[in-house]
């Protein structure tokens, strides 16, 4: 999905002019990278927050438009307000199409509620992930990894070697691990009791002691020095 984001050069820097931009209902920023030098921009605010609010945004080459001039970037940081619903900064990378990009993108799961661990066990699924390092040249960027859930069993783990990815991508991981994405647990409770009926089951028969007989209430003995009363 091709997205063009909007922006003009901007001439004023400092604390003081960002201020005045976002007083303005605008948003500094820069972009940078390849062999061109960093150029400060301004973007209007509502745009770009209503794409922010697009997953795609976060995870794919986007064409920027400054004053007219195209160029194919990506999108590496953005400072929100600590409370308000603001954009205080964003960043842009150029890229070039010959050179492989590091990239963090979503995760979306699927089939989860007709796996074994939801069917047969009502076990808890949890996502340890939800969005993985990849590398790959910018054409073949995938908006998101689909991880399929439809045998995930209670007790396995679907770790990020067992991810299915597209054509030319790449996971990035340290060397020698295999992190979880995403795995099925039994709920503490229902665990617990499967674990008594399981030792309940494994004691023999012969080894349970039999109940006890109540005893018999022992006749009233008369104190001692007395006789007993003549009926």
């Amino acid at each position: 999905m091709a997205i063009e984001v909007v922006a003009q050069k901007r001439a004023t820097q400092g604390t003081g002019a960002s201020r005045r931009l976002r007083r303005d209902k605008k948003v500094p920023g820069i972009v940078y990278g390849g062999k061109e030098t960093p150029v400060m921009i301004e973007l209007e605010h509502n745009a770009l927050y209503h794409q922010l609010r697009n997953e795609a945004f976060h995870a794919s080459i986007l064409t920027l438009n400054v004053d007219g001039s195209r160029s194919q970037v990506l999108l590496r940081a953005v400072n929100m307000h600590p409370w308000k619903q603001q954009v205080d900064h964003i960043d842009f990378q150029r890229v070039a199409a010959d050179k492989k990009i590091h990239m963090k993108v979503p995760l979306h799961f699927v089939n989860q509620e007709i796996s074994p661990a939801i069917k047969l066990s009502a076990a808890l699924v949890n996502h340890a992930m939800n969005e993985v390092e990849i590398q790959c040249l910018p054409a073949d960027l995938p908006e998101f990894i689909e991880v399929d859930l439809k045998d995930l069993a209670v007790g396995h783990a679907i770790h990020v070697s067992e991810l299915t990815m597209p054509k030319g991508v790449e996971p990035v991981v340290h060397r020698g691990e295999d992190p979880v994405v995403v795995n099925a647990v039994m709920p503490r409770a229902a665990a617990a009791e499967e674990e008594v009926a399981a030792e309940a089951a494994a004691v023999p028969v012969s080894e349970v002691p039999a109940a006890k007989q109540a005893a018999k209430p022992e006749e009233a003995k008369p104190a001692e020095g007395k006789k007993p009363e003549k009926k």
